[in-house]
């Protein structure tokens, strides 16, 4: 008897990845009301796809509806997976709520735009960390 052992071996292109806590870019849009951020240095070129990563109020009538919104724009040559840790901190440094978000798929030179809901009660004075960022090759 004849025993065949196939290893396969899977190699993820990834980047580095950057685990420094930064203000998250930010873009506005018509229509909403919308919590700025400081734009984000743009030395690191994966962290540059995210183009804009902010709060959006739509509380209306007394009703709490805030969400982060962003767009991602890929810059690379190949279709590419995005993760990236955030957190929300009031003016005391207190952080309110984090999260994890992720954009798969997106072409190359394609922008990708996505939202979540969150559980913030006001957007006023919060402030946007981004914790960590990923970029890898979608397969």
């Amino acid at each position: 008897m004849v025993v065949v052992i196939v290893v396969a071996v899977l190699v993820i292109a990834q980047g580095d990845s950057d685990e420094s806590t930064t203000p998250a870019p930010s873009e506005t849009t018509a229509g909403s009301t919308t919590q700025e951020a400081e734009q984000e240095p743009q030395g690191n070129s994966e962290r540059a796809d995210l183009v804009s990563f902010r709060l959006d109020d739509r509380s209306a009538a007394g009703l709490t509806d805030i969400w982060i919104a962003w767009t991602i724009k890929n810059s690379s040559s190949e279709k590419s997976d995005y993760s990236w840790d955030w957190e929300a901190v009031d003016a005391d440094g207190t952080r309110l709520e984090n999260g994890t978000q992720l954009e798969t798929d997106v072409q190359p030179g394609q922008t990708a735009r996505g939202e979540y809901p969150t559980t913030l009660k006001s957007a006023t004075g919060i402030e946007l960390n981004i914790t960590s960022f990923n970029r890898t090759a979608g397969y």
